[in-house]
């Protein structure tokens, strides 16, 4: 007895060698990985890399656009209200048509140009300040679209990328199932190259959403901010017509 159980004993290196030779996936590098993935799990990284080829897009185009509004902000604040100070009207909307990419400049133009509609004969009435104030919320309305644009986009990115990678996942997972009842094999070897390839899908998931998520957030406080700017704008701007119309 004593010695059938050293035998035994003797023999297990070699029965535990050949189990880890069985589990040997056959390459868990990434290019590897994908190298062996199905068309299934193929198809899922491809629609991720869209996503976040897209994402990257609309980061890099909202990034230059909010710090061209920034930059053209600060630099065309000053200037209109000097010439609004003084009384020079048409230098101001020269200023404001100067300044394109400007959020505070689109919605000053606005109103300044509802404002000059009115003629500089007579007073200006209660009717013709509501007018102009009218024009300001429009105006406010178009330029808030245009600072959102792509943002809904990022959104959805950061919200289903997971949820895509996590598809991948089960489908792999289910394929290396199928392939264990196929090959009526069992061990470590029979699900771990599978399931070691399904994971990437999960992973690059993650990593297109986050991005996403934390410069939609971003990108969010830089509209809401942009938002209360044109807003104080808009106030100073009836202010002023008020100032001019003598009530």
């Amino acid at each position: 007895m004593i010695l059938a159980h050293l035998a035994n004993f003797a023999h297990a290196p070699h029965v535990l060698a050949a189990f880890f030779q069985e589990a040997e996936a056959p390459s868990f590098s990434l290019v590897g990985m994908i190298s062996h993935m199905k068309w299934d799990a193929l198809s899922i990284v491809v629609i991720l890399f869209i996503m976040s080829i897209y994402s990257l897009a609309v980061i890099i185009d909202r990034y230059l656009y909010y710090s061209a509004a920034r930059k053209q902000s600060r630099e065309f604040a000053p200037k209109v209200a000097g010439a609004l100070k003084d009384g020079r009207l048409d230098e101001a909307i020269k200023v404001a048509d100067r300044s394109k990419k400007s959020h505070l400049a689109e919605v000053v133009t606005a109103g300044l140009q509802e404002f000059r509609s009115f003629g500089s004969g007579g007073s200006i009435t209660e009717a013709q300040i509501e007018s102009s104030k009218r024009a300001l919320e429009r105006s406010e309305a178009i330029v808030h679209a245009k600072l959102k644009r792509g943002l809904g986009g990022l959104a959805t990115v950061g919200s289903t990328a997971p949820f895509v990678g996590l598809l991948g996942t089960v489908l792999g997972i289910l394929q290396a199932f199928q392939s264990i009842a196929s090959s009526k094999t069992s061990g470590i070897g029979a699900v771990a190259g599978g399931i070691s390839e399904a994971l990437v899908t999960t992973a690059f998931g993650l990593l297109v959403a986050i991005p996403a998520v934390m410069t939609f957030n971003y990108f969010t406080n830089k509209v809401e901010a942009f938002d209360v700017e044109m807003d104080n704008s808009s106030s100073e701007l009836v202010d002023y017509f008020i100032k001019q119309s003598g009530h």
